[in-house]
């Protein structure tokens, strides 16, 4: 079996549909085996004899508004894919510190970029290093910006269907899925 996280997008757990336990019942009513939470973000981890990383999302995605009343763009990785982006680290040498927030902003789907790597914004609040794998990988001051501010701007420029971790969940992420 191959182990996997699905990250789902918009997961408010002030929402009763959308705490952790109720979305784990999802995830094992579609047959998923050691489906574990990781943070209440969205953050699901679990293991599929299913190899098709597109099926598993379109399968979430359907089976989310059906058991749950709602929707919730999913990004399914490998945990192979995981271990890799930590390895190349992008973020090298440079610290998570209060002005400077490391995050990683997941695509659903092949971007065309029409900005140049790296992408520096005008007002200095944010960074695009760059992307690979299909996800960005971005550094944020929140002293000068607000995380929802960027993610807005990313939408424009990537569409509606990424999410974004910090980098330190992406290392928890990887960390229970190597347990």
């Amino acid at each position: 079996m191959t182990k996997y996280v699905a990250l789902l997008r918009g997961i408010m757990p002030m929402n009763p549909n959308m705490k952790m336990e109720k979305i784990r019942g999802v995830f094992e009513k579609l047959g998923f085996h050691h489906v574990q939470s990781v943070i209440a973000s969205g953050n699901i981890l679990f293991e599929s004899h299913i190899t098709d990383q597109k099926q598993l999302e379109t399968m979430i995605e359907t089976a989310l508004p059906e058991h749950l009343g709602f929707t919730s763009t999913t990004i399914v990785r490998r945990r192979e894919q995981l271990q890799k982006m930590l390895e190349k680290n992008p973020f090298h040498g440079i610290e998570d510190t209060p002005h400077s927030r490391l995050q990683v902003t997941f695509l659903k789907n092949n971007p065309q970029p029409t900005i140049p790597f790296p992408y520096q914004s005008e007002d200095g609040s944010y960074q695009i290093l760059g992307l690979q794998d299909n996800a960005l990988f971005s550094i944020l001051n929140p002293t000068i910006t607000k995380t929802p501010d960027v993610m807005l701007w990313l939408e424009k420029q990537f569409g509606k269907q990424i999410t974004t971790r910090t980098w330190k969940t992406v290392h928890k992420i990887l960390t229970k899925l190597n347990d």
